[in-house]
Parts: C-alpha cells; sequence; structure tokens
C-alpha cells in the first residue's frame, strides 16, 4: 500500500491530522481498497514525501494522519513551457510529460494557428497532479488559463530567456551548452506552426532564442518533450544529477 501517492493541498509535519475530501476519501477506500491503519505516502509540493496513516474515510471525507518524512522535496529548475494546446488527449499528454520532466510552470497560449479556443484548466491542472503521483515527485506545476502569446509578449520580463522551438529550423539540433543557466521558458507552436507575424516578432526579441530539434519535423506533443529533454540536458536538473 505504500505505493500508494496522494498529493494533499495541507501542511504537513509529524503528528499532523490531515482532512481528506470526498473524492480523495473514496479513492482511497472504494478504489484502492485502503482500510484504516494502513499507510499511504503523500506530498503537497512543499514539505516533501511523508508516510500518513488511513484513520477514517467515509462519503463525506476522510482523515490522514501524518507520521513522518520519507523524501526530501525536490522542485524542478527555473522553466516555464508555453504550448499552443492540440487535440484533447495529445494537451493531457504535453501537460503529463512536462511535469515529469521538471517544468515549474506550464502556460497554454493562443496563437494565430491555434486549433482549441479553450481549454479546461482545472482538467489540465488534475492531470498534472495525477502525474506527479504516479511519476515519485513532489512537486506540481502550476497549468494556467489559456492567454493569448501576444499578450504574454507584451509583459515578458526579459530576464526569462525564451527558447523558441522553431519548425522552420530543420537540421542539427541546437547545442545549448553555451547558453546561460537561469530562469528560462520553452516556447512550442500549434500544428499549423506559427505564422509570419509570429515568427517576425519572436525573430526580433532579444531574449529569445530560436532552436532546431533535429532533421525531422515534430509533431506539437513530441516537440514539446524533445525540447523539454534538452533543456535539461543542457541547462537544467538533469547536470546535477
Amino acid at each position: 500500500m505504500a505505493r500508494i501517492r496522494l498529493f494533499i493541498d495541507h501542511p504537513l509535519s509529524k503528528g499532523q491530522a490531515v482532512p481528506l475530501d470526498a473524492a480523495q476519501a473514496h479513492y482511497l477506500s472504494g478504489v484502492m481498497r485502503l482500510r484504516a491503519g494502513q499507510d499511504i505516502t503523500v506530498f503537497n509540493g512543499r514539505d516533501g514525501a511523508w508516510s500518513a496513516r488511513l484513520d477514517e474515510a467515509g462519503k463525506r471525507g476522510g482523515i490522514l494522519t501524518a507520521l513522518e518524512q520519507t523524501g526530501p522535496q525536490r522542485d524542478p529548475p527555473d522553466l516555464w513551457l508555453l504550448f499552443a494546446p492540440i487535440k484533447k488527449a495529445r494537451t493531457d499528454f504535453i501537460v503529463e510529460k512536462a511535469t515529469e520532466l521538471g517544468a515549474a510552470r506550464i502556460l497554454p497560449v493562443q496563437t494565430d494557428h491555434t486549433n482549441s479556443e479553450r481549454i479546461r484548466q482545472d482538467r489540465l491542472q488534475a492531470h498534472a497532479i495525477e502525474a506527479a503521483e504516479q511519476c515519485g515527485g513532489t512537486f506540481v506545476p502550476e497549468v494556467t488559463e489559456l492567454a493569448p502569446l501576444s499578450r504574454l509578449l507584451e509583459g515578458w520580463d526579459p530576464a526569462r530567456r525564451i527558447l523558441w522551438a522553431d519548425e522552420a529550423r530543420v537540421g542539427a539540433a541546437q547545442a545549448l551548452a553555451g547558453l546561460p543557466r537561469g530562469p528560462w521558458a520553452i516556447l512550442v507552436g500549434p500544428e499549423g506552426g506559427f505564422s509570419a507575424a509570429e515568427r517576425k516578432r519572436l525573430s526580433s526579441l532579444p531574449f529569445v532564442t530560436p532552436v532546431s530539434l533535429g532533421p525531422r519535423i515534430l509533431r506539437a506533443d513530441t516537440a514539446a518533450v524533445a525540447a523539454l529533454a534538452l533543456w535539461q540536458a543542457a541547462l537544467g536538473d538533469w547536470m546535477d544529477a
């Protein structure tokens, strides 16, 4: 039962009583068949991983008791992912893999060629939580509401550089070893690519670095994973592992 991991938005400390909402109580007792007195692992994104004992679980909620810390808090590097939403299942895939690969914040953006005009932010946030639960993470990235790329660029802090996965730069994958470490964001476009106006604007911004992801044009969801892996290997915490 220790393999069960649950994200809890509540402070964790030794002996702390942790309330469960109805959905969490149902998951533990109704789906996972956990009984009172059995232990699981919980995390809240701030206090590391903890073992916790199930004390009560009913239709309206339940109670856990935090027992002891079993792992430290591991935060990702200061990396954001900006991506244009695509079909539902593939958008879910991007959010899940971005969480697993260590994105600190996930920002869906509306571009000129974005297929989806709206998203369910709460559903995508739930996917990020599930991904952190399943991959052993202790951090859950925020998934923001859909926002126009043009508006984000207008208010962008130039101290956070943007790595632009430019589909027009098909060729050898870009070497990132010479780029500075620090706050970054990765920008991946929609299935139809960026418009001419967007490409002109991105090319003019001094904090944007265009890169190639290799000799083949990648699908939008594959490009997001490839760009995250490329950045982590060159500038992220894969270097520190």
